[in-house]
């Protein structure tokens, strides 16, 4: 199983809305390629891939720390398989309010709950960006969120965490004939290859 389709990828589908670590690694990943392409953003990975065409044009960016990769993986073995995988630092993640002060209530992407004080309460969305959205229309009183949305937004900043290096994960459809599981045996011929 060679990865020369990685070439033939010219879209990749990710976590949503703009401003989302996973479209700034969509946008890396293909810049690492030396191309330009297309980045389609989703609500979540689940929907991106219920979603995405599973031809060789097309491909899942996920993170490595994205709840339940593991599930998303596992029970589309049959359709995808883990490509390529990369590090790239995110933007930096804040905690940020709307107006300057310590927030009780914290929108958070179940990934970076951990950023959350633990005095204040948690309140789960599906991505960062949309983290901030809630809070610039007051729904929590802050957010973890990145750089570019808290600017996005007019948001104040609290607490600044920096960038995190992080990993992303290039997932993609068999190809027709290919097979779709190979053994132990087989997958060390293609790493010796």
């Amino acid at each position: 199983m060679k990865n020369n389709q990685l070439s033939k990828i010219n879209t990749l589908h990710t976590l949503g809305p703009s401003g989302t670590n996973c479209e700034a690694a969509a946008y890396d990943w293909f810049a690492r390629q030396g191309r330009k392409s297309q980045v389609i953003l989703y609500s979540t990975l689940d929907e991106a891939l219920e979603q995405m065409p599973l031809d060789a044009s097309n491909a899942l960016l996920g993170c490595v720390v994205y709840p339940n990769l593991h599930t998303l993986v596992f029970s589309n073995l049959h359709q995808l398989y883990l490509a390529d995988c990369f590090i790239m630092s995110t933007f930096s993640m804040l905690l940020a309010s709307h107006d300057g002060k310590m927030p009780k209530t914290v929108s958070t992407h179940p990934a970076p709950q951990m950023l959350v004080p633990p005095e204040c309460e948690r309140v789960f969305v599906n991505s960062n960006a949309q983290a901030a959205a809630d809070c610039a229309t007051n729904k929590t009183d802050g957010c973890i969120t990145t750089l570019p949305c808290a600017e996005k937004y007019g948001l104040y900043v609290i607490k600044d965490y920096g960038q995190i290096p992080m990993g992303f994960t290039i997932h993609v459809a068999y190809e027709a004939g290919q097979k779709a599981f190979i053994s132990r045996q087989e997958s060390m011929a293609v790493v010796a290859i």
